[in-house]
């Protein structure tokens, strides 16, 4: 558990910092035999803020459950 709990974190805080990951998908617009029309389009997957405080904090209390839980 407290392994996910710093997944957690790491994954929380590069939410925080950034805003969104921008990519370029590439479709394939005509296949005439050796003729070939493809268009690139820019894509952007964008997250809230608040996202990457709930994966922190969630995070943090999996790490203090872990942290209590009594060995044996």
């Amino acid at each position: 558990m407290k392994i996910v709990g710093f997944i957690l974190i790491v994954i929380g805080i590069v939410m925080l910092l950034l805003r969104g990951i921008e990519y370029t998908k590439k479709e394939k617009v005509l296949d005439a035999g050796p003729v070939e029309i493809t268009k690139k389009e820019p894509r952007t997957i964008t997250w809230p803020y608040y996202a990457g405080g709930i994966a922190i904090v969630g995070g943090i209390i999996l790490v203090i459950l872990d942290v209590r839980k009594p060995k044996g």
